[in-house]
């Protein structure tokens, strides 16, 4: 039996009842498998165009995504007919219920006189008191209920066969189902939080009809991927594994050890584009924490010099990933070498990476509305010629499973809740060349920033924060001098699954404290921005793109903007369901507004306040060792200088504060 063939019958697919979500590109398809995997029933998302005849498993159910297109175009998607074929339940949401409809009749689809995006009243009941057929998709669910709609079509009739189970005031066929098949469709999404009842949905559909067990957890993971592990090596085997010591890579490098103890090697390649202190902090973290054998091998400057001229994002990307695996077969090669005459001795046949399973979602490219957005440093971008062959043990999971399986394996909090570091490092948040002096004015001011954070009890609130170095130069006075210096942009987000993200509502008082010692502390920065914009994480996580300065969304960290205002605005236009002039369907700003409210749901809910212990167990083990007590930080100190100004400057104009 092949190493592939070994991958492939351990495969998650093979072990775990499996359902399977067809993307046709909607900005929710990840969310239908994030709640599926909530509900401990394991789910693989594929692209709507999967040849049905080239799946490696029989999946329990599929269902069918939403879309930004309508199903009549021309150069819309559709799926292979060969799924109706499998003979298994079938679930349509929204472009997917019309799929369904289309497929069955091209005429039973048409644009919808009113559009209808946000909440929506979803009745099991016409409003003139006929009843509806009922079946076991709306199993315990008794009355009318509030659903999230994002649709301009709808159908114009009933395919053959199907009973309307539900409509809205707009959508008479809001639900459909077959009458003898296990085929149904609905308008609406039951896979976000602002339709309730909606994981109820999605439990009668994979439970009750399709008839899937939950089973997948990560207790059931460790042992399964231990297994796999171990007969993909074999007895002989070395393992030479990429670590960073983000979380991803902690964890993977953990759970390799746990299967393989020294026959795994882990490696660190400083870059030149770490975060600050990070090649010393991981060495320590990983040998006296993790009992990990550790190689620390420092390439920046040949890092640097590849990306000496390099502006382009993407090329930054493929330039680090080429020399990366370049530099970890020839690592691998003197490990080899000097354990040939032990009894560690064997080949190095194996390259560890953390990828996660948004990083393969985020790679996949085909025909139809979504698009690559990046090609990502550990799915895309390798040279053909790679000497080692991938072993990916994460690769099935999304972030949230990984803190959960690090814990299981005993790693340490501050490292499982670590804030995620792209594989490209800094180079990507500099946007612009990279030199050895902008990496030392982003690192500096990221360094700053995150420190902020971990003072004021945010940083497990927050999922992912930094600072980027915008292309851009900004006048300003420094003293007695005017000064033409650069602009540092801080970006902060609140997510669960890295795949959809909403920006985080620091206070003014906080941004102006940051902006302050970053100001006054990074030679070479005179003004700092926060960036505000509620968008797609990979787009703007790792601020690869271009700066929005002077356009919507990013404003000076010191201003005195009112974002609560600004929020209440947008959550009266979320709760009256009028969406703005450019959203289309799946909006992302009607998504960020529920976001939004979902959080200040979240935080009402939030009684207790958090204890000293447990902000000061927040720490980011890159940073040193902070004095909690009655010292207080730089920037207190600022805080206390700036309103000791102001209090002066009011008190000479007469002023009473």
């Amino acid at each position: 039996m092949t190493a592939n063939d070994v991958a492939n019958s351990e495969a998650p697919h093979k072990l775990f009842d499996t359902l399977l979500v067809l993307d046709f590109g909607s900005q929710y398809s990840h969310l239908i498998t994030r709640r599926l995997r909530d509900l401990n029933i394991y789910s693989e998302l594929l692209p709507c165009t999967q040849r049905i005849s080239d799946l490696s498993f029989r999946p329990k159910g599929v269902l069918l995504s939403g879309g930004p297109y309508s199903v009549y175009d021309s150069d819309a998607p559709h799926v292979d007919p060969a799924v109706f074929g499998l003979n298994v339940p079938i679930l349509g949401i929204c472009y997917g219920l019309q799929e369904i409809a289309w497929q069955h009749n091209q005429q039973n689809v048409l644009a919808g006189e009113k559009r209808e995006y946000g909440h929506a009243r979803l009745s099991f009941e016409r409003r003139e008191g006929e009843a509806l057929s009922q079946n076991d998709l709306f199993q315990g669910i008794a009355d009318d209920i509030d659903v999230w709609m994002s649709h301009g079509d709808k159908l114009s009739q009933l395919p053959d066969s199907f009973s309307a189970i539900a409509e809205t005031s707009n959508a008479p066929f809001a639900g459909i189902a077959h009458r003898s098949k296990p085929y149904y469709g609905i308008q609406f999404h039951p896979e976000v939080s602002h339709t309730s009842r909606g994981t109820k949905i999605l439990e009668n559909f994979a439970v009750h009809i399709c008839g899937a067990r939950q089973h997948w957890t990560m207790e059931e993971f460790v042992g399964t991927e231990i297994a796999r592990i171990q007969a993909l090596v074999g007895d002989k085997g070395q393992v030479v594994g990429a670590v960073s010591g983000g979380v991803d890579s902690t964890v993977a490098a953990k759970l390799m050890h746990e299967a393989i103890g020294d026959r795994f090697h882990a490696v660190l390649v400083n870059n030149g584009v770490l975060r600050l202190n990070e090649a010393e902090t991981v060495y320590k973290t990983l040998t006296e924490h993790l009992g990990i054998n550790l190689t620390v091998v420092d390439a920046s400057d040949r890092f640097l010099a590849d990306l000496k001229g390099v502006i382009e994002p993407e090329q930054k990307r493929k330039i680090i990933g080429r020399n990366f695996i370049e530099v970890f077969q020839e690592t691998a090669k003197k490990i080899a070498d000097e354990a040939a005459d032990s009894f560690k001795a064997g080949d190095i046949e194996w390259l560890l990476q953390g990828t996660l399973y948004p990083d393969v979602i985020e790679s996949i490219a085909f025909r139809g509305p979504s698009q690559t957005i990046k090609t990502h440093h550990n799915v895309g971008g390798l040279p053909a010629a790679m000497h080692l062959k991938l072993i990916e043990p994460l690769r099935e999971l999304f972030k949230d499973e990984v803190r959960i399986l690090g814990t299981k394996l005993g790693i340490p909090e501050n490292l499982v809740w670590r804030h995620p570091f792209p594989g490209p490092g800094i180079a990507i948040r500099i946007l612009g060349e990279v030199t050895p002096g902008q990496v030392e004015i982003a690192r500096q001011a990221d360094h700053i920033f995150i420190e902020e954070i971990i003072a004021a009890g945010l940083y497990r609130r927050i999922s992912q924060a930094f600072a980027a170095l915008l292309p851009v130069k900004a006048v300003g006075v420094m003293g007695d001098k005017r000064v033409h210096e650069q602009v540092i942009a801080l970006r902060a987000v609140e997510t669960t699954d890295f795949m959809t993200a909403d920006w985080y509502p620091f206070d003014g008082y906080f941004l102006k404290r940051v902006s302050s010692r970053i100001v006054n502390e990074v030679s070479g920065v005179c003004r700092v921005v926060y960036d505000d914009c509620a968008q797609n994480p990979s787009h703007y996580i790792n601020m690869s793109g271009t700066s929005n300065v002077g356009g919507r969304g990013v404003y000076e960290a010191g201003d005195q903007r009112n974002v609560k205002k600004s929020e209440a605005n947008e959550a009266e236009r979320y709760k009256e369901g009028q969406p703005n002039s450019h959203l289309a369907n799946d909006s992302k700003d009607q998504r960020s507004i529920a976001n939004k409210l979902a959080r200040e749901e979240k935080r009402q809910n939030e009684t207790e306040p958090i204890s000293k212990e447990a902000m000061q167990s927040q720490a980011d083990p890159t940073l040193p060792a902070r004095n909690h007590g009655n010292e207080p930080s730089k920037g207190a100190k600022i805080d206390a200088e700036i309103q000791q100004e102001e209090e002066e400057m009011l008190k000479k104009k007469g002023i009473k504060k």
